[in-house]
Parts: structure tokens; C-alpha cells; sequence
């Protein structure tokens, strides 16, 4: 799911429980119980806010996590002695809300450590039974987020695009150029590779934060795109260096890929890095030259590119 969409639909689940929470005091209210209106009463509000914050930054985003989960923990901790009957789904809910709002390792250490004060509030609640089945499912309630971790790993371990843009990530990229080379030799075609580097992509994550980070990658890969052949390709060397291929490409041909991308760069400005900046080197391989002595070449290039 897309990040937006994803913060929205927190959000959504935020609010909502805000509003069960007013819904609560209001029925407190109602059947005349006025002594447990005032914590759901200032819960709602709370939540409301959570919901806000999550439609904000990284860093409130995680705050708004934190918020939610210690409205729920006072909820359980204040309405736990109340329901004798429903004891089961009162000590239910904090390792599945700790587990749903909180990274898996935090959410089994925090479980874990509070154990006890969950069997403490309930004590006249809980029986054997009880605790163990509390004690079953925090470590059932643990498999779901471990198996989407372990399919995360995987997939990123085998997937050859890079995880912070539409570029192949460096061994891909280093494979790719072996099969290009071999290619060119064998066929007696030219082989091209532009090598771009971003002056301001460490800069931006560290005024302005991940989204400026992205924002940069997304408008260099979205302009070589538009500018550059289906077959081309467009590989992440380094943090902020670039490689793109570029096959059966005469020098011609690849000063006029260089010109269109600087172009298009030129003309976007973002709200945080204004105008963005690039420096560019076009590299092409030379008649018999081996491919691990061309990779070299275009690695020391590269570095004084990002040194100039």
C-alpha cells in the first residue's frame, strides 16, 4: 500500500475510535454511571489528534502510534476490573494492539514486560487458563507481522529495482553491464553508459528530511525516463550516482540523451531543493576493452564526477 494512502487509512481507524470512545461517555452518560464517563471522555479528543498526527511526517506519524496505544492501555487498565464476564477480550487486546501499532520487536518486548501488570489488574479475573491462553496469544499474535518481515527480506533480497527508486540496484546493474559488453562485442556495436551524479541528495534527507530525499530521486528517474529509449537502462551505482546504459548508442546519440535529461531536470523545481542540479559524464566503451576494465573506468569516473 502506498504511503498516502496508508496514512489515510490510519487516520481513518484513528478518528473512528475517537469516536467509539464519545460514543462511550455519551452512553456512560446515558445509564447514569457517571464516575468512568471522564477517561473516555478525554481519550476521544486524544485520538482525534492521533489521527492528525498521522497524516503528518515520519516523525509524528510515530508519535501518533505511541498516543493510540497509551489511550488503549489506560481504556483496558480502567475497564478491565469492570467486566468479569468479558475478561478474555479485555486481556486480549494489548498484545494485538501493541503488535498492530508498534514494530515487532518492541511490540514483543513491551508484551512481554507487561505480563504481569495485566494479570495484576485482572486478578480476580484470571484463572490458569486464563494466563495461558493471554500467554498463547501473544506468541500467535507475533507470527503474522514475523512472516511479513521474513517476505519483506525476501523480497528485497531478490528483487533487482532499488527500494528507494525505479533504478536497478548496484549488483543488478553490475550484471547487466557484464551481458551489455558482451553483447556489443559480440554484435561489433557501440555501448554508451551517461553517469549522473545528485550534489544535492545528501543534503536534502539531512535539512529536509526523507521526503526531499525521495522527491529528488523520483524526478531524476521520471526524467530519464521520459527521455531515454525502453531498452536503456537506468541503474543506482552509489547513494547519489547513477549509471544509465545505453546501447547501440553513437556518441551522437548519447550527448543528445544527456542534453534532454538535463533539460527536463533543469526545468523541475521541488518546494524543498528548488532547481535540480546533476552533473553528468558520458563514458563509452572502447574497441576490445574488457568489461571489468570498462566497470573500473566508469567507477573512477564516477568518482570524480561526485568529487568535482
Amino acid at each position: 500500500m502506498h504511503e498516502p494512502r496508508q496514512a489515510s487509512l490510519h487516520a481513518l481507524i484513528y478518528a473512528s475510535g475517537g469516536m467509539l470512545l464519545f460514543g462511550m461517555a455519551m452512553w456512560l452518560y446515558l445509564m447514569g454511571d457517571y464516575a468512568r464517563i471522564l477517561l473516555p471522555a478525554l481519550l476521544a479528543p486524544l485520538m482525534l489528534v492521533a489521527a492528525l498526527l498521522r497524516l503528518g511526517q515520519e516523525d509524528t506519524a510515530r508519535l501518533s502510534a505511541y498516543l493510540v496505544l497509551i489511550c488503549g492501555y489506560l481504556l483496558i487498565a480502567v475497564e478491565l476490573p469492570y467486566h468479569s464476564e468479558l475478561a478474555p477480550l479485555w486481556l486480549g487486546l494489548p498484545p494485538v494492539l501493541t503488535l498492530v501499532l508498534l514494530p515487532l520487536g518492541p511490540a514483543m518486548l513491551l508484551n512481554a514486560t507487561l505480563i504481569p501488570i495485566w494479570l495484576v489488574l485482572g486478578d480476580h479475573l484470571v484463572s490458569l487458563d486464563l494466563t495461558l491462553a493471554y500467554l498463547g496469544l501473544v506468541i500467535a499474535a507475533a507470527l503474522a507481522p514475523w512472516e511479513l518481515l521474513h517476505q519483506q527480506a525476501l523480497l528485497q533480497a531478490t528483487d533487482p529495482v532499488d527500494a528507494e527508486c525505479q533504478a536497478l540496484r548496484r549488483e543488478p546493474l553490475q550484471d547487466r553491464m557484464q551481458s551489455e559488453c558482451d553483447r556489443a562485442e559480440l554484435l561489433g556495436q557501440t555501448l554508451a553508459v551517461l553517469l549522473i551524479h545528485l550534489p544535492q541528495l545528501e543534503m536534502a534527507e539531512e535539512q529536509f528530511g526523507t521526503r526531499a530525499r525521495k522527491a529528488l530521486l523520483a524526478a531524476l528517474c521520471n526524467a530519464v525516463e521520459a527521455h531515454s529509449r525502453d531498452h536503456d537502462l537506468l541503474g543506482r551505482e552509489n547513494i547519489a550516482d547513477f549509471w544509465l546504459v545505453l546501447p547501440d548508442t553513437t556518441e551522437n546519440g548519447a550527448l543528445l540523451v544527456r542534453q534532454r535529461i538535463e533539460q527536463a531536470l533543469h526545468r523541475m523545481i521541488l518546494l524543498d531543493t528548488g532547481q535540480v542540479q546533476t552533473r553528468m559524464r558520458i563514458c563509452h566503451l572502447r574497441p576490445q576493452e574488457p568489461p571489468e576494465h570498462f566497470s573500473r573506468r566508469l567507477q573512477a569516473n564516477t568518482q570524480r564526477l561526485a568529487d568535482a
